[in-house]
């Protein structure tokens, strides 16, 4: 027996063959599949997908036999490797002076035929052989030789494909554990930056209101500008935290909810300071959908038809329907409206289209951005129609 050469290469043929995680794997339909069509057409009993590792063969499907490997030292495969002329075949292996005293000639294995096509990488580097076997002398036309090769190159492809998904997968999870190391930055370091603007903004304050007297009317305005700066500032970072985290508020499971009595919450929450009246316009009486997200995008349109109103008594009518597939909502205020090409604008980040709100406050252009990612996270869509003095009309909807 003449135990077969060590390609020049084998390291890296080694690690080329590591990388598909397929050793020791369990069977696999599509494998199988291929080393039964293969038996069919090479007319043999046996078909086995072999891959060499540094010291056996170990089979990924074998047609015909029950063994999963045999050592490398033995393997017919081992010799395939590395031939460069095609299909490597054997008819007899009882007069070929390489195989005659093997094991798996002269034992019960009983391999008298052999016929192996290269699984061969991308790299052009061999992994093993889509090989068919015989217990009695045999040869292949030249159909049934490219129709082996043909087979073998689909059990590369389901090979590539397996590593693509393992690489994609893989991605993925360090992905999401960047991205959670990424949110509990943006945590801490929005908390770390919140504390020492609201001291900021609190010291100015009280120093205003105890000092006033004694600072001129140019201190005054400089520490008022003091305030209002980190004010903004507290507000950029709270928009930039709700925003990176509003993929967090998916998480959380369907709930029925009365659509009047969440009307009047959000009412109440705005009525303390502002003149709100809003009223509920709907067939429907409960929807169920994720509370936190749904609050989320009302608060966030009616907070934003409050700041930019220009009318002292603020209207707006809420409207809820539904089809097979989705909620559909609109959010109708009597605000000034927005001029037609602002209206795709006002959803990108960081895209202002208004110098500040009617309390003088500058936006930072996260909020409406916010509820389009949280809306096409839901699997709806959101847009808005209006014209200037006729207020605006936001339309969404939610997958049910």
């Amino acid at each position: 027996m003449v135990t077969p050469d060590i390609p020049e290469n084998e390291a890296e043929r080694l690690k080329n063959l590591e990388s598909y995680n397929i050793l020791d794997t369990l069977p696999e339909t599509d494998y199988d599949n291929i080393t039964a069509i293969a038996a069919e057409i090479c007319g043999t009993p046996i078909a086995l997908i072999s891959l060499l590792d540094n010291k056996r063969q170990w089979f990924k499907s074998h047609h015909g036999v029950d063994i999963t490997e045999t050592p490398k030292e033995q393997s017919f495969c081992a010799h395939a490797i590395n031939n460069t002329d095609g299909v490597f075949i054997v008819p007899d292996t009882r007069e070929d002076f390489r195989f005659h005293d093997n094991p798996l000639v002269t034992g019960d294995s009983n391999a008298i035929f052999y016929a192996g096509a290269q699984l061969t990488s991308k790299n052009g580097l061999p992994l093993g052989t889509l090989c068919v076997m015989d217990h009695k002398p045999n040869v292949l036309n030249e159909g049934q030789i490219k129709s082996l090769s043909a087979l073998s190159n689909q059990v590369m492809n389901l090979l590539e494909l397996r590593k693509n998904k393992f690489l994609l997968e893989k991605t993925l999870t360090d992905l999401e554990e960047k991205n959670h190391e990424l949110e509990r930055f943006a945590y801490i370091a929005a908390h770390d930056l919140k504390s020492p603007l609201i001291n900021i903004s609190s010291l100015a304050e009280i120093f205003i209101t105890d000092y006033k007297l004694d600072i001129d009317a140019e201190g005054l305005k400089l520490l008022e500008l003091i305030m209002s700066s980190a004010d903004s500032l507290r507000d950029l970072v709270d928009g930039l935290l709700s925003y990176s985290r509003s993929d967090g508020l998916l998480k959380e499971g369907k709930a029925t909810i009365d659509l009047q009595e969440l009307t009047t919450e959000i009412a109440q929450l705005f009525n303390s300071d502002h003149h709100v009246k809003m009223v509920l316009k709907s067939s429907l009486e409960t929807v169920r959908v994720n509370k936190t997200a749904i609050h989320h995008i009302l608060m966030n349109l009616v907070s934003n038809a409050i700041k930019y109103s220009d009318k002292e008594d603020v209207l707006i009518e809420i409207n809820a329907q539904e089809s097979n597939t989705h909620y559909k909502f609109y959010i109708k205020d009597n605000g000034p409206g927005i001029d037609f090409s602002d209206q795709t604008k006002i959803f990108k980040l960081f895209t202002k289209v208004a110098n500040q709100d009617k309390f003088g406050q500058v936006g930072h252009g996260i909020g409406l951005a916010t509820v389009k990612k949280i809306v096409e996270k839901l699997g709806g869509k959101i847009s808005v129609t209006s014209e200037l003095g006729q207020g605006a009309t936001f339309n969404f909807s939610i997958k049910k």
